[in-house]
């Protein structure tokens, strides 16, 4: 909670973490969460999502949403405004919503990465936050985990892709099987690998 601290000494008293998974997936929308901890929060497990294993997250993901002290909100930007706007601006997007949607509204955020234009609140971008700060890591866990259930969902919808197993992103198999069906709805068309076969299966 060292930064969490920081901007506590600067007056920013309610901090929220933000984070956001799937950006890089040729399927499947960009899921972001915003947390606000408890000014003394202990965690004995929480960690940059990517450092967990599923039912490590899982269980996290459990403790984090039953604990009443802790607010959260999650959001998701689809595949449709994805291809609209662009990959950048959907992340964004995402952040944005995912703070404005808490049900306080914090004073400052600590975000992994770069700093996020036209942000609600003054924000600290740390790269590699995730790993740095239990405010990220704890939106890192609760975004990795409702991206990655809806994925799985999806995988039942759509089962010729195995989204279960590569959550969207362009593995081998997922790239054989676009060959093979051409893209589905949730897709991302503004992504090369999806344009390639979109088109060819267009035409």
């Amino acid at each position: 909670m060292k930064y969490e601290r920081a901007l506590r000494a600067d007056g920013f008293l309610v901090i929220a973490g933000v984070d956001e998974v799937g950006r890089g997936p040729l399927a499947g929308p960009v899921c972001a969460a915003a947390v606000i901890l408890p000014e003394k929060f202990r965690h004995k497990m929480l960690n940059d999502s990517k450092k967990l294993s599923e039912r490590q997250r899982e269980e996290i993901y459990g403790d984090l949403t039953a604990d009443g002290r802790i607010l959260w909100n999650c959001v998701m930007v689809e595949v449709d405004e994805i291809d609209r706007v662009n990959i950048l601006q959907a992340t964004w997007v995402a952040m944005r919503r995912a703070v404005d949607g808490l049900p306080v509204k914090p004073d400052a955020a600590l975000i992994d990465g770069t700093a996020v234009r036209d942000f609600p609140v003054h924000h600290r971008a740390l790269v590699g936050g995730d790993g740095l700060s239990f405010s990220i890591a704890a939106a890192s866990v609760i975004a990795k985990v409702t991206r990655d259930r809806l994925m799985r969902a999806l995988a039942m919808k759509h089962p010729e892709y195995g989204f279960d197993e590569h959550k969207g992103y362009g593995t081998p198999r997922h790239l054989e099987a676009l060959r093979r069906h051409g893209p589905c709805p949730v897709h991302r068309r503004s992504f090369e690998p999806v344009a390639q076969t979109y088109f060819s299966f267009d035409a």
